[in-house]
């Protein structure tokens, strides 16, 4: 398989984005405003981060206005590229030779409209990690046209016009719509010298919103279309909630389930790829985002449905080798995959090790993983199996051996799913509420069971610490 590392986001230092917002395409999730009144039509920038959740598919980013009439949208296509369209295409049309295919990545979107600009390629930009862009398709507006952006039209974020559709799915942070002036890349964003490579937030003052201008940071859980811009340009949350307030952001991104490996037919994935269910009677397994090569690691997962036959399970996988996605946990070549299994098996390898506590909805299986002395843990609401010890180092007090094949090698977290199990996994992002909400020492991470002491939740800023 490909192992998958974000390039483009912060590891550790600078300013910190706090919270992004969730949204899940199978609950049609959205955030919708109507203005008291129209505004500067010609002139507007939009500034988002966005961390894709599927792809292939018409996901809206931004629209304003009625199917029925005139309709702006920007969105990523069917073929992954970043669309605008002006009145439904007609006066104004842009695609991105830029291709958006990694899910594990934050991306920074900064799309500046002037259609007072004399020079016509001046009027639509559009900038992609601090970097303008150019375009496959590119038919920019007349002069002084005037969009369909800041009108008194409904204005949706995360689907395309009122009621049409076309749901967004992944993340979204640092959300700004700028009425009246068109911005750069730079008025949001930074390279620094601590990571001059790395396009990062900014802490951003000065700027002016314009009368239907906005910013939503997602910090109120309780209202996460708050407009912090200080003009009160509020937005009516629609079938998001406060468990879809999310902590992996542009400065601390967290790793998720990869649905670019293998086959995934009858298999649903949702919730900003950290629910997975079968819909078949056939195994389905995917791995996580990222690898570690060192340092002790550690992740929750839930049973949240179907557990009561049938054996699905979650474990580790050693990435030297190919991801069957087709297959269970623990049946691949030998001493690639470990895996704990709701029937109580701890398997490796096709090879049935060990018959433990078997486990059904509503339990929390947990995962220990020591790189530093190739050591695994399973554990069950709090209690270790096989009387382990996850502090226990190279004593390895109740561990399951990983072996390694060669120095410093990848190894992901994974789940399988058979017939209608639903797991939620949790790498320290979840996407439900846990009765109490424990970080590692380092403090990240919202887990249901404190991870043991000296392992850490995977994420962009422990991994730059301790992940080889």
């Amino acid at each position: 398989m490909p192992l998958i590392f974000p390039s483009n986001t912060l590891s550790a230092g600078g300013f910190s984005v706090d919270n992004s917002c969730r949204f899940n395409e199978g609950s049609s999730d959205y955030l919708q405003r109507t203005p008291g009144g129209a505004s500067d039509r010609k002139t507007w920038t939009l500034s988002c981060w966005i961390k894709r959740g599927s792809l292939g598919s018409d996901d809206m980013i931004l629209s304003q206005g009625t199917t029925s009439g005139s309709l702006a949208y920007i969105y990523f296509n069917t073929e992954d590229r970043l669309g605008i369209a002006f009145d439904t295409e007609a006066s104004g049309n842009f695609r991105t030779d830029m291709l958006f295919r990694d899910i594990s990545a934050w991306y920074h979107i900064v799309i500046a409209c002037d259609t007072t600009e004399s020079t016509e390629g001046d009027r639509v930009k559009t900038y992609v990690n601090g970097s303008q862009v150019t375009y496959s398709t590119e038919s920019q507006p007349a002069e002084d046209y005037e969009t369909q952006f800041n009108t008194t039209t409904s204005m949706d974020i995360g689907r395309k016009g009122s009621g049409s559709g076309n749901p967004f799915d992944g993340y979204m942070a640092e959300y700004f719509f700028i009425d009246g002036t068109a911005y750069t890349a730079s008025d949001f964003g930074e390279f620094d010298e601590d990571s001059p490579t790395i396009w990062k937030p900014k802490n951003v003052s000065g700027l002016t919103f314009g009368t239907n201008g906005f910013y939503l940071d997602f910090e109120d859980s309780a209202d996460l279309g708050a407009d912090v811009s200080g003009n009160s340009n509020d937005f009516t949350v629609n079938n998001l909630t406060s468990v879809d307030q999310s902590t992996d952001t542009p400065t601390l991104n967290y790793p998720t389930l990869n649905p670019l490996i293998g086959a995934i037919s009858s298999l649903t994935i949702s919730e900003g790829n950290l629910n997975m269910v079968a819909t078949d009677a056939n195994y389905r397994s995917l791995p996580s985002t990222m690898a570690a090569t060192a340092g002790k690691w550690y992740a929750e997962f839930k049973a949240v449905s179907g557990f009561a036959t049938e054996d699905a399970s979650v474990g580790i996988y050693r990435a030297d080798n190919t991801f069957v996605a087709t297959t269970g946990l623990g049946n691949f070549t030998s001493g690639t995959t470990w895996s704990y299994g709701s029937g109580g098996l701890v398997r490796t390898s096709a090879a049935t090790d060990d018959t433990e506590a078997t486990y059904t909805d509503g339990d929390i299986i947990q995962v220990a993983m020591d790189l530093d002395n190739l050591k695994l843990y399973f554990g069950k609401n709090n209690t270790w199996i096989n009387s382990g010890d996850p502090e226990s180092g190279a004593t390895g007090t109740g561990a399951y051996t990983i072996i390694n094949a060669a120095p410093k090698e990848f190894y992901n977290f994974a789940a399988a799913t058979i017939s209608s199990k639903l797991w939620s996994c949790n790498f320290g992002s979840p996407s439900y509420a846990n009765s109490s909400d424990a970080a590692d020492e380092n403090g990240y991470g919202a887990f249901e069971y404190a991870p043991p002491s000296g392992y850490y939740a995977m994420n962009s800023a422990n991994l730059a610490e301790f992940g080889g």
